[in-house]
């Protein structure tokens, strides 16, 4: 049984041009029509398996948030028949089924209540929702309060603390600051791996290519392609390539950075003494990170990446016990959380050697920055001896990344010269190419 089954679903809306038209229409029980039908949706037809991510795609208008509002059974279709098989829990627009004069912690058992919890239910899971949440005392204080990045703080956590079998996401996660964005998404491809059924809809086709299995491309209120991601992605973005659409300008492929490096004792140079975020820490132990820094060309603190710039990337370490093989490296992020570059000393040819316990070393790593998409990016530092990870530090530090010239088709702008040559004459109609 599939969890998710439209079948040639239309959705329709009236639009009136004035109150009073309205008023006319209501007074006459609609005998006189003063609207005209705005057709949200037409004749679309899908089926999402159980554990799939299913991505919607399209310009502004297109019928993706409808689409989802329709599964979520926030309203019913005009026509055709929406069949939803499972636990549905929907982060759709900011606060959504959040009442404003309520507090953070009445809205959480509100909405449980609404998806059948019991109080001991809710009360068991409470102190994880709060923790995920990290809104502090506000989550005490009336929802009106909230800026929109703590209202999807506090959405997306009671999301995915009520144990969906069905989870639908729509923009609300482009809200918000970039570790708990990239929080969210650790934590959407936790679920998918655990089997939850994701309807997932966003402008950014480098989100769908990263986590979706396949996609349904909406172009006015009608299907225009479904498959799988990849393919629908490719075809979407040559039908935009030529427009000044937002969407033009989405991003999504792998990039390899190139670095240089070099190694000296933490006494020869500054050494990084910070750690601005932790996400996550693991390891042996047999190490430590003391402290990460990306810096400019000039030394001083980065805080945009500028395309076709040159950054200093700073890790510092201490070994704990004695090293034999140490490796020291950094991981890049998206804001998705996925890994899409990395390097390390050994890989680079410039391995640290044994150390001895007690020994600091700092690693410095030379990055010539290609023109990225403009997002979030992080750096994840980590120390290893020989096969065994020591210490290693999801996100620990962010930049954002400036926006180049013109649009980015995919993660990175790859350098091109095109040139057209009109010396050749064309065949006359009907001739036939030698």
């Amino acid at each position: 049984m599939n969890a998710v089954e439209f079948e040639r679903v239309s959705k329709s809306y009236a639009v009136y041009e004035t109150p009073a038209g309205r008023l006319m229409e209501l007074a006459t029980l609609g005998g006189a029509s003063r609207h005209r039908d705005f057709h949200a949706l037409t004749d679309v037809t899908f089926s999402v398996p159980r554990g799939e991510v299913f991505c919607i795609i399209g310009e502004n208008g297109s019928g993706k948030s409808t689409a989802l509002q329709l599964i979520a059974g926030i309203f019913p279709p005009s026509a055709g028949e929406v069949r939803v098989n499972g636990r549905v829990a929907a982060l759709l627009e900011l606060g959504s089924g959040f009442n404003p004069e309520f507090t953070g912690r009445e809205n959480v058992y509100m909405n449980g209540a609404i998806l059948g919890f019991s109080k001991r239910e809710l009360d068991r899971r409470y102190r994880s929702i709060e923790a995920f949440a990290e809104i502090g005392n506000f989550i005490d204080e009336p929802v009106r309060t909230y800026s929109s990045g703590m209202v999807v703080r506090l959405a997306f956590s009671v999301a995915i603390h009520v144990d969906p079998e069905i989870l639908i996401v729509d923009e609300a996660l482009a809200v918000g600051d970039a570790w708990f964005r990239q929080r969210c998404m650790r934590r959407i491809n936790e679920m998918r791996d655990g089997g939850v059924t994701i309807v997932f809809v966003s402008h950014s086709v480098s989100d769908v290519r990263a986590i979706g299995d396949r996609a349904l491309w909406l172009e006015h209120g009608r299907a225009r392609a479904i498959g799988d991601a990849g393919t629908v992605i490719d075809e979407y973005l040559a039908a935009v390539a030529g427009s000044d659409s937002p969407e033009s300008k989405a991003s999504g492929t792998d990039v390899q950075s190139r670095v240089k490096q070099a190694i000296a004792p933490a006494t020869a140079i500054a050494p990084a003494t910070g750690i601005p975020n932790i996400d996550h820490r693991s390891g042996t132990g047999g190490a430590e990170i003391l402290g990460i820094a990306v810096l400019d060309e000039f030394g001083d603190p980065l805080h945009l990446m500028i395309p076709q710039s040159r950054i200093l990337v700073r890790i510092s370490m201490r070994a704990v016990r004695d090293l034999g093989s140490p490796d020291i490296g950094v991981r890049l992020r998206n804001h998705l959380g996925l890994d899409f570059a990395a390097t390390s000393a050994v890989r680079e040819g410039r391995a640290p050697g044994p150390m001895r316990a007690g020994e600091a070393v700092t690693a410095d790593f030379h990055f010539e920055i290609p023109e990225l998409y403009p997002g979030a990016f992080s750096f994840s530092p980590w120390v290893g001896d020989g096969s065994l990870v020591c210490d290693a530090i999801d996100n620990a530090l962010t930049v954002q990344m400036a926006r180049g010239e013109g649009p980015v088709y995919g993660y990175i702008q790859v350098p091109c010269r095109v040139e057209v040559d009109h010396s050749h004459a064309a065949p006359e109609v009907g001739e036939r190419i030698a």
